[in-house]
């Protein structure tokens, strides 16, 4: 068996993707990385519909508003585009198109500013979460992959999703003092967008990869193979998992003393598989 490298920082980007030298032969078969793979492509191209509702929110705050249109959309629409191109790539015989409008037309809706949280402060508090979410899945991602090519993207696409949580945490920080939101508030804030993530953007994605490969209506009852499909799509994932960096991103806008943190984080990082089912 050949041994996987380690693929951190590959010498190009995800703009210049070196497409001719994937070799599919390693992932063709994974059904795995075929489901994971699209249904990420078409959350992450569909965040255009996000930027539009947050730049909104924040309209006050050019400062904000000019880093969510001119870096934070472009850099996720990015991650998209390029694993769209790679599972076209791949497996040129799903019918990508089709089965991304299909979601779009199920998830746009979804995407209001009334889902927000009630106050600044707490929206980018749980963006935090939603940003750990993506760095950590990406992370997985790149460890699952025994395509070298594959790997090298989601490893750039986990760079850029930790810079995002950065300037989200830069300015929950702002908020929150301007706010003066209490602890209690933003532990509530975290939960929620955990809770959520149980009824995911992830799973109305994934049903629609399902139901087009599947030649299944996309309005029919989803059947036990389906979920039988998700858990193990999440048994695969948590094989490679970060749960303690991703215990450590969630908990940090809670800005507890070190020696609760310490005690804490354990409970947390256990508790962070339960999302996996």
């Amino acid at each position: 068996m050949r041994q996987k490298t380690s693929v951190n920082a590959p010498s190009w980007g995800l703009d210049s993707i070196p497409f001719n030298n994937v070799d599919s032969q390693q992932v063709i078969h994974r059904e795995d990385l075929f489901y994971l793979v699209v249904a990420a492509s078409f959350i992450e191209i569909a965040s255009d519909l996000y930027t539009a509702n947050l730049a909104e929110y924040f309209q006050e705050d050019a400062e904000i508003v000019e880093w969510l249109e001119k870096h934070w959309q472009h850099e996720e629409v990015r991650h998209g585009y390029s694993l769209r191109d790679y599972a076209k790539h791949v497996w040129p015989d799903f019918n990508w198109d089709a089965a991304y409008q299909s979601f779009f037309d199920e998830y746009a809706p979804l995407c209001t500013v009334e889902e927000f949280e009630p106050s600044q402060a707490l929206e980018m508090a749980a963006r935090c979460v939603i940003e750990t979410g993506t760095a950590t899945f990406y992370t997985a991602l790149s460890g699952q992959s025994p395509e070298p090519i594959l790997a090298g993207i989601a490893a750039n696409i986990r760079a850029e999703e930790v810079g995002h949580y950065k300037y989200f945490y830069r300015y929950f920080r702002q908020y929150r003092q301007q706010e003066g939101t209490a602890r209690r508030q933003v532990f509530g804030a975290i939960w929620r967008r955990i809770v959520e993530a149980r009824n995911s953007d992830a799973e109305i994605a994934l049903w629609h990869v399902f139901a087009h490969r599947n030649s299944l209506p996309v309005e029919a009852e989803k059947p036990q193979e389906f979920h039988d499909l998700c858990r193990q799509i999440g048994k695969q994932v948590k094989q490679h998992y970060p749960v303690d960096l991703a215990a450590k991103m969630v908990l940090r806008p809670l800005d507890l003393p070190r020696s609760i943190n310490r005690v804490i984080e354990g409970p947390v990082a256990s508790a962070a598989t339960w999302l996996l089912r």
